[in-house]
């Protein structure tokens, strides 16, 4: 790979004339899986229903995001990317006992111990377990080296987040349904929150998060801008009684114990089939909106008086978010919504938002031909479905999901889970075709580092400014269904030749604004008052 260096210029606007000022159409996505030689089922019994999540993780050092895939009751499995720089996407199954574990729902990507290797947490119906990241995508059990628990609880959800001075960091488990509990104020396994021992080195006893209600997906954010990342909770409202159950919010002060916001703190009672959160700065005012699915009543939230109380409205119907129905294929039952995900496909400076749907098994009220959801964003704030001109139109079951560059060429491809049928793995080809590939906008991939333990600076907001416009991304691990990413950091510029960049970091300090050209990989590190150009090898 080539390493080049960027100098950060303090003068405001180099490189940022030009905001984006129209929204680009959809790009065209091809079916490459068979191509890529991705062969791989997520499959089981009604115990894996809810899961089937992906990790997209570069685990050799390459830049190029590798796939590691939940399969149920069959053999997760990892894949290596060979893909050529802009070319055709190619995989490559690595077998190994370590990672072809079955009983996976979901993975998620994490550098737990901060040594610049990323480890992978695996979420099973039995004992989770942690892998520690050895390079050459090369993991080892790493759960005794850690004093980790793994339980026994079917887990269904995580995200993590490092307290202040923790040497390790703190790893939220979601668990679901306990099929020998008859008690319907108790139908769920307890959620569970991981702490370092006092000797830092090491886990502690897990730490009940109750109540807990069959939760789906979690996520670590600081949604106040306070400095402390609170803990969101997506529960199944299938489980519990509707007196009792609620989405959820924990305070999670550092080194004391975790408490739920009420309504008396302004939390407002939210109750849904809680599947996926993704979170982004819609609005622009530098605090995250969150996006929730369910089954036909997703959620699109906002803070309704800025960051003092958790006080949410639903803005989804008026953006256009909601998609409760299937929008093509003729069956008019709900919508049965998983993973979802806030990106920019078309490079156009505007966030996007793909949502993957499937029914949970034969469910007779809801939708069985239930194509996921590419829904982009428009210069007003709302969305458009484009799921059909983008070409990735189909009607198997849908679970995990990712949007990531494969190959590298500064357009975001799509892999998706899916129940009982094989992944699938479509190319961006921008405004071309599979033979000839056509770039449409620009667009900027960071990666940003700080010294360990928390080496990827989860915690940090990254913002990015294009003339007038500031986009705004918080760098979190969980959310989603049952997978997540860690790496490239993917921003669409539209018309702009370049843009500035900074981070605020954990703990407070902000970086400098850095200058940089659109269409190239840079590396912000903290306290490095310069970007480093990065390209891939053979480039």
């Amino acid at each position: 790979m080539g390493l080049f260096i960027v100098i950060g210029v303090a003068a405001a606007g180099l490189f940022s004339k030009g905001a984006p000022a129209a929204a680009l159409g959809a790009p065209r996505f091809v079916d490459e899986t068979a191509a890529a030689g991705v062969d791989h089922i997520y499959s089981g019994g009604f115990e894996f229903a809810v899961g089937g999540g992906v990790a997209v993780v570069d685990c050799n050092g390459d830049g190029k995001p590798e796939l590691y895939l939940a399969g149920g009751s069959a053999s997760a499995a990892l894949y290596r990317n060979d893909s050529p720089v802009g070319g055709t996407l190619r995989f490559t199954r690595l077998r190994d006992p370590a990672t072809d574990l079955t009983h996976v729902n979901g993975a998620y990507p994490i550098d737990i111990d901060g040594d610049g290797l990323t480890d992978l947490v695996l979420l099973r119906n039995g004992e989770n377990v942690l892998l520690r990241g050895l390079g050459g995508c090369r993991f080892a059990r790493a759960n005794e080296m850690w004093g980790f628990d793994g339980g026994t609880a079917p887990t269904t959800a995580f995200s993590a987040t490092w307290e202040a001075g923790a040497t390790l960091p703190t790893l939220a488990f979601g668990n679901y349904v306990n099929p020998a509990s008859n008690d319907p104020h108790h139908l769920c396994f307890d959620n569970v929150l991981h702490r370092p021992a006092l000797t830092g080195s090491t886990y502690g006893p897990p730490i009940p998060l109750t109540p807990a209600w069959c939760a789906l997906s979690m996520l670590f954010s600081d949604w106040n801008r306070s400095g402390r990342m609170d803990l969101r909770v997506s529960n199944d409202q299938h489980y519990y009684l509707p007196t009792e159950g609620e989405e959820q919010l924990w305070r999670v002060p550092p080194g004391q114990p975790p408490s739920l916001y009420t309504s008396d703190d302004g939390w407002v009672t939210v109750q849904v089939q809680g599947m996926g959160i993704a979170s982004y700065d819609l609005t622009g005012d530098g605090y995250p909106e969150v996006f929730l699915t369910s089954q036909a009543d997703n959620r699109l939230q906002t803070l309704t008086a800025g960051p003092s109380r958790p006080t949410y409205r639903d803005i989804g119907q008026r953006r256009g978010a909601n998609a409760a129905q299937p929008f093509t294929g003729g069956d008019t039952r709900p919508s049965t919504a998983w993973h979802d995900e806030f990106a920019d496909v078309n490079n156009d400076g505007f966030a996007d938002l793909f949502i993957a749907k499937g029914n949970v098994t034969d469910q007779s009220d809801y939708a069985q031909k239930d194509p996921s959801d590419l829904l982009l964003g428009q210069p007003d704030g709302t969305f458009r479905e484009a799921a059909d001109v983008a070409g990735i139109i189909s009607f198997d079951r849908g679970r995990g999901a990712a949007l990531a560059d494969f190959n590298l060429d500064g357009m975001l491809d799509l892999v998706q889970v899916n129940y009982g049928a094989p992944v699938r793995l479509w190319r961006n080809a921008g405004t071309g075709d599979a033979s000839h590939p056509r770039a449409m906008g620009n667009w900027l991939a960071l990666s940003v580092a700080q010294s360990g333990p928390n080496a990827s600076a989860i915690g940090a907001w990254v913002e990015v400014r294009v003339g007038d416009q500031i986009m705004r991304r918080e760098l979190t691990v969980g959310g989603g269904h049952a997978g997540g990413q860690l790496g490239w950091i993917h921003f669409g510029l539209g018309n702009a030749a370049g843009a500035d960049v900074r981070v605020a970091w954990p703990g407070g300090e902000i970086g400098p604004w850095l200058h940089l050209p659109a269409n190239e990989f840079s590396v912000v590190k903290r306290g490095v008052a310069e970007a480093r150009r990065w390209s891939p090898a053979g480039s």
